[in-house]
């Protein structure tokens, strides 16, 4: 390579290090990236529940007071009245499938919980949830406006759809995992 060339490639190489040097360091305080979640975080992300809702936290919502918060944080990607919006969110009520395809009310629960809203999965409380479930059911016409969600009450409601899941009861599995997601002591070591 002759000196012009190399001075030319060198003179290239520096720019384009430093570029990725930047992109790296803003992916990394920005976005993210690269970073331990903290245990908040990983809380927020470690939400199964079963069907009857021993997993459940403490709280509880209405329908009354879920219409609030859903204007201020569900409104913006499913609408309004809860009709969708074909590129952001998908619609809530009038039989929509997404809804009949939960057997049970804990796993609306769950979803909500652990994946809305959208821009920040896992930021809400747990009344905001039961509220938001009661809200979403409600609008579905399988609650009452009237009806208070809580852990003793919204494992006992009847999904539309449940009895087209098979087995129609799902097992839910008993295992050392379910127990420390519930808060059970678990013995170190066992699965």
């Amino acid at each position: 390579m002759g000196r012009c060339t190399m001075r030319y490639f060198f003179s290239l190489l520096t720019p384009v290090m430093v570029l990725a040097t930047c992109v790296t360091g803003l992916a990394q305080s920005r976005l993210n990236i690269g970073s331990t979640p903290s245990p908040e975080e990983i809380k927020a992300m470690d939400g199964l529940v079963g069907p009857a809702g021993k997993e459940l936290p403490p709280g509880s919502g209405t329908a009354a007071a879920g219409a609030k918060i859903y204007l201020q944080k569900c409104a913006f990607c499913h609408g309004r009245n809860l009709e969708g919006n074909r590129d952001l969110g998908p619609r809530l009520v009038a039989q929509s499938p997404n809804l009949y395809s939960y057997p049970f009310a804990t796993s609306l629960w769950t979803y909500i919980n652990r994946s809305m809203p959208a821009n920040k999965p896992g930021s809400l409380t747990a009344d905001e949830v039961y509220a938001l479930s009661a809200f979403v059911l409600y609008r579905n016409e399988i609650v009452q406006e009237s009806d208070v969600l809580d852990a003793k009450t919204l494992p006992k409601i009847q999904m539309p759809n449940r009895d087209g899941f098979h087995p129609a009861v799902p097992v839910w599995p008993e295992s050392a995992e379910t127990k420390r997601i519930a808060g059970e002591y678990v013995k170190p070591g066992t699965r």
